[in-house]
């Protein structure tokens, strides 16, 4: 059977990446030809019997107050204790914060092989082997997983969502102890913004170009229109331009959009390694040998603050 772990947010909602790891974990469950099932922990605000159209068939939920805040340590204790429960053989995780934190302590406890930052589903003619990316995501990998319990977690935006709207699920209580968890959260500052960046198909990023926090309002206008999220470099951040919170690039957050647009960045190899399996790349620069073009799929020659008013009304228009 394949555990699918379902990423639940603040709000209680489900998260896209944790769709995506449904749909991945359904494909993967049709291909060995068993049961795709889910794990939920966190208090949920939707109905999750509508998950079934995502192809699983089950939804294992465990309902406990010491779930309430996310533990990595209780959480991952859980999993491990549900996957042997019900005879898991292949458990799922997004590679997001919660994936990275909690997929390792369970393939520890278990004994598991695990694959993180898998970028398709694996090839099992010959074996279990699944496609990573490795590099900061300038090349693959192909990992043989031996173990008899395997656990991958893919990257966000590397699964299309897929299934079908009439699918339901059954919800299912499980019976499970949990620990009071070893960390007590005081308080919690949830991240501002339309779109979360981490889940956005779409982000617009600024760079030095930019000079200065006050003109942020014609990018700010750019991914309005676009409905994205924004993003930045990492000197626009430590020049406190833009919070942290914002900064993609190898010390920062890293991406998978469908499109990333970036304004007035040079492209410095730091930079891309955190942009870089996004789906397609638009550069927007007045520099010519800027060394982000090499790597864009469009790229814009131009004074940005030309280009991206205008830019910016076309997509209005449209």
């Amino acid at each position: 059977m394949v555990l699918v772990f379902i990423d639940i947010a603040e709000d209680g909602s489900v998260k896209k990446t944790a769709l995506e790891a449904l749909s991945y974990g359904a494909a993967l469950a049709k291909q060995l030809n068993v049961a795709a099932e889910g794990l939920v922990l966190a208090p949920v605000t939707e109905d999750l019997s509508a998950l079934g159209q995502y192809g699983v068939t089950k939804i294992h939920q465990v309902k406990n107050e010491a779930l309430q805040h996310f533990d990595a340590q209780s959480y991952a204790k859980v999993c491990a204790a549900v996957a042997e429960q019900t005879g898991a053989t292949v458990l799922i995780f997004s590679h997001n914060t919660s994936g990275k934190a909690i997929a390792p302590r369970v393939a520890a406890r278990m004994k598991a092989g695990l694959v993180a930052g898998a970028v398709a589903l694996p090839e099992t003619s010959n074996g279990f082997i699944v496609k990573k990316s490795v590099f900061s995501g300038k090349a693959f990998a192909d990992v043989s997983v031996l173990t008899t319990v395997k656990i991958i977690s893919i990257n966000p935006n590397s699964f299309k969502v897929e299934g079908d709207a009439n699918g339901s699920a059954e919800i299912v209580d499980a019976d499970i102890a949990v620990d009071a968890p070893l960390i007590k959260t005081i308080s919690t500052s949830k991240q501002s913004g339309e779109v979360p960046l981490a889940e956005a198909e779409i982000v617009v990023s600024g760079g030095r170009g930019m000079k200065g926090p006050e003109n942020w309002g014609i990018l700010e206008d750019l991914a309005s229109s676009l409905h994205a999220a924004l993003a930045c470099s990492r000197p626009v951040a430590d020049a406190h331009w833009r919070p942290h919170n914002e900064h993609v690039g190898q010390t920062g957050g890293a991406i998978a959009p469908n499109l990333y647009i970036a304004v007035g960045i040079s492209g410095a190899i730091q930079h891309l390694a955190g942009v870089n399996r996004s789906k397609v790349i638009v550069v927007i620069n007045k520099d010519p040998e800027a060394p982000f073009f090499k790597a864009a799929d469009y790229g814009i020659v131009g004074d940005l603050f030309d280009v991206v008013p205008k830019l910016t009304e076309a997509i209005k228009q449209l």
